[in-house]
């Protein structure tokens, strides 16, 4: 009997349900020899159909690829008694074979070429290969097997196909577990996924439809968003995160256009915290997009000459993938550029950049209204800043007399009135009340008349519960009144405006405390309330530690005239810097000066301003010593200690003699900090809270995390480098991307690496002493390792 008859009989028993003893009569028909070929052929055949069923029941009860592809791999190895299987899906949009894999709780996604390797070889031709020795055909890539360990040996590869014979994937099976694959188990590989076909067609297109919705949705929740979101940092935030993961990426920017400057700039760069990015508009990937208004898409970003490798050296951040693409306002200009780094799972496609494009068209409208609304703040602000920062009292009054607005000069001069809104919308009368009628009667002319009124050195009469309890004696205030019309812009009367001199400042005050405290200091207490500041305030500062070195050597050699001669001279630099600044010089301790930023009251910019000053100091005591060279005298060296922490701020001494200064821990560290340029041969070292207080960038390096002496709490430090030249710290960038690197190793304990690379970073510099100084622990750790609880934190012995 033949293997056709044998096939023909097998299917009438299949087909037509055969009893038992019509299946006895035909195997009793056939010849021992055909017997047994045919029980094998009706074995297969029903293991066959047994595993199609098995297909069948595994994947009709879920219609999610991560839970239909694991599954249907199971069964493929399973049945053709193989390694591994893998099963690629087409993406239509990008052109790309994938699949996923269970990696630890999550799922991880392949993706390739359609075209590229056997996979790609038989989606592309729709032909089958079963292949016995994969390193003998030249569509392997032996490089895989290199990476993950693992040795290919035999691969069956076979194309799935829809309904209507269009290939949508390939499933490939590896290493056959006994001998090779043979025709029936592509046979049976190509029968189990054309079993599987429908359903894996059905769950991606059911993942297809479940993201656009997720999408649609996304998009229509963060339109409705950003469309009533009027300041532009948060509207930028929000933008930000939606692009990131509406595109699956890692991190995105959006610059705007800064026309004034012709700079790119954003304040919200994901992974980089809120510090302000600016650059000129042509530079870079973002500058070729902003220019051109052309989409950049790049797969590799370090094989794209237009990438600047350096920032990504600066980051510690590596940039793998690029999708670069203007924003342009309903105008057609171009207003910004969004760029978005690092797409999960493989490069940026035409259905990623569709969505931006999308996106970005909406994003544009809010970011036009933010910044019209920001303008319009930024008016509103800035004239409100003009009326609140005047000294003179400003007070506005409509057509009838009502007061419109009232600056704070203004409520301390009437001093009844707790809070704006007691003063506001009232009648001019009921505040000046009749004893004032002079006022109420220039308000008058100047309303009829449309002409400014003037009183020179008169006299407000104050209610007796507005009058300080010392001065009931008094009960008026000596002012300088001007009063002025108001005009809309069509040139109707609006009301007037009261601009209110008061020129009794308490003179007896302020001729006290000048007697113990610097004028600049007793002009701001006085502005402020004066008598209550003196008492004590809890604020933040930053405070500033500087300090000559070897001091006590230089004035033993060049004697006492000209010890003074040089205290005088270098302390009239400093001090000037410092008041510059915006610092208060609070004392001179022998050759070191204390400086605080931030008080009598706090700005916004109290660290910058520290630092810049210390920069500052260091760049003038450069050109100080080049005089001093010039005329054979011996340098000063100096270094700098800068902390930034609640302080205690008030008027401290004893009842003779009294100083304005603060107190507290964070004093004490600025000091310390001063001290500890010395074993890292530093000049200027800052803590992690005045790096965290920084609104601008500046040049620094982390060196460690210390206790000094007398804490227990360790606290980050940072070297300032920016008053550095290449005279002075020569290969700046090289050294401190070596000394990151050492300083990284030097964290994970490996010190003989670590120890190296500081001996390269002293080869391209030898007198830096953060290096010198790691070198020389690292020999120590080798000879005597920490304990294993080591947290990396360095103890100071000294002061």
């Amino acid at each position: 009997m033949g293997m056709s008859e044998q096939d023909d009989i097998v299917t009438r028993i299949v087909a037509h349900r055969l009893a038992q003893d019509d299946i006895k009569k035909i195997l009793d028909e056939l010849a021992p020899n055909a017997r047994d070929a045919f029980i094998t052929r009706l074995s297969e055949t029903l293991s066959r159909t047994s595993a199609l069923l098995q297909v069948a029941k595994e994947v009709s009860d879920t219609l999610s690829l991560d839970i239909l592809l694991p599954r249907m791999v199971e069964l493929v190895c399973g049945f053709l008694n193989a390694d591994r299987a893998t099963i690629f899906l087409f993406d239509r949009e990008n052109k790309e074979l994938y699949s996923r894999v269970a990696r630890g709780a999550g799922m991880s996604e392949i993706r390739f070429p359609s075209h590229l390797g056997i996979a790609g070889s038989v989606f592309s031709s729709g032909t089958p290969v079963n292949i016995p020795d994969a390193y003998q055909d030249s569509r392997f890539n032996p490089e895989f097997d290199k990476k993950t360990g693992y040795r290919t040996t035999t691969i069956l590869c076979a194309p799935i196909h829809d309904p209507r014979g269009a290939a949508i994937g390939v499933t490939q099976v590896l290493n056959k577990n006994h001998g090779l694959f043979d025709d029936t188990d592509m046979d049976l590989l190509q029968a189990v996924t054309s079993q599987a076909a429908s359903a894996l067609m059905n769950a991606q297109l059911h993942e297809e439809i479940e993201r656009a919705r997720k999408e649609e949705a996304q998009l229509l929740e963060v339109t409705t968003a950003i469309s009533t979101e009027l300041h532009l940092e948060p509207l930028l935030r929000k933008i930000m995160e939606t692009v990131t993961t509406i595109l699956d990426a890692d991190r995105s920017t959006l610059f705007l256009y800064d026309a004034k400057p012709k700079q790119l700039w954003s304040r919200v760069a994901q992974g980089l915290g809120t510090q302000e990015i600016r650059f000129p508009s042509h530079l870079g990937i973002a500058g070729a997009v902003f220019t051109t208004g052309q989409t950049i898409n790049i797969p590799d970003a370090y094989a794209d000459a237009r990438f600047n490798k350096e920032i990504d050296k600066k980051t510690g951040y590596k940039t793998d993938t690029i999708l670069c693409m203007p924003v342009q306002n309903k105008q057609g200009q171009t207003i910004g550029v969004t760029q978005v780094l690092n797409k999960r799972g493989g490069p940026f496609g035409p259905m990623d950049e569709r969505r931006l494009r999308a996106f970005s068209s909406q994003a544009s409208i809010a970011l036009e209204n933010a910044r019209l609304f920001e303008d319009i703040l930024e008016v509103k602000n800035y004239n409100e800043s003009i009326l609140q920062s005047m000294s003179n009292g400003v007070i506005t009054l409509d057509a009838e007399a009502n007061i419109v607005k009232a600056n704070d000069a203004a409520l301390r001069l009437f001093r009844a009135e707790k809070t704006p809104e007691e003063m506001l919308g009232r009648k001019a009368v009921d505040v000046f009340g009749e004893r004032n009628g002079w006022v109420l009667e220039s308000i008058r002319r100047v309303v009829e008349s449309r002409k400014p009124d003037t009183a020179m050195d008169t006299e407000i009469k104050l209610r007796d519960d507005a009058v300080p309890e010392h001065d009931r004696r008094r009960g008026a205030a000596a002012v300088n009144l001007s009063t002025v019309p108001l005009f809309n812009i069509k040139g109707e009367p609006l009301g007037c405006m009261m601009v209110i001199e008061d020129i009794t400042k308490e003179k007896r005050l302020k001729g006290t405390m000048a007697r113990y405290m610097t004028k600049e200091v007793a002009d701001k207490l006085l502005e402020e309330g004066g008598e209550a500041a003196l008492g004590g305030t809890l604020l933040k500062a930053s405070v500033l530690f500087s300090d000559i070195r070897s001091f006590t050597s230089i004035s033993e050699r060049i004697g006492a005239q000209e010890t003074v001669k040089l205290l005088n001279e270098y302390f009239t630099l400093m001090v000037d810097i410092i008041l510059e600044g915006g610092g208060m010089l609070d004392k001179f301790i022998g050759d070191a000066i204390m400086a605080v930023f931030g008080a009598p009251f706090p700005t916004p910019n109290d660290a910058d301003n520290a630092v810049k000053a210390a920069i500052g100091m260091l760049r003038a005591c450069h050109d100080f010593n080049r005089r001093r060279a010039t005329m054979g005298q011996d340098p000063v060296y100096m270094g700098l200690g800068i902390n930034t922490d609640d302080v205690l701020a008030g008027n401290i001494g004893s009842l003779k003699r009294m100083d304005y200064t603060v107190i507290g821990d964070g004093v004490n560290l600025a000091s310390r900090l001063e001290g500890t340029n010395k074993p890292y041969g530093t000049q200027i070292i800052i803590s992690e809270f005045t790096v965290r207080e920084l609104k601008a960038q500046y040049q620094l390096r982390e060196l460690d995390r210390i206790r000094v002496k007398g804490k227990s709490e360790p606290v980050g430090i940072y070297e300032v480098l920016d008053h550095h030249d290449e005279e002075t710290l020569p290969n700046r960038t090289e050294l401190l991307y070596m000394f990151n690197a050492a300083l990284a190793y030097y964290k994970q304990r490996e010190w003989a690496q670590a120890e190296r690379i500081f001996n390269d970073a002293l080869l391209m510099n030898r007198k830096d002493g953060p290096s010198a100084m790691y070198r020389d622990r690292c020999k120590y750790f080798l000879e005597h390792p920490p304990a294993a609880d080591w947290d990396g934190v360095w103890t100071m012995k000294t002061k």
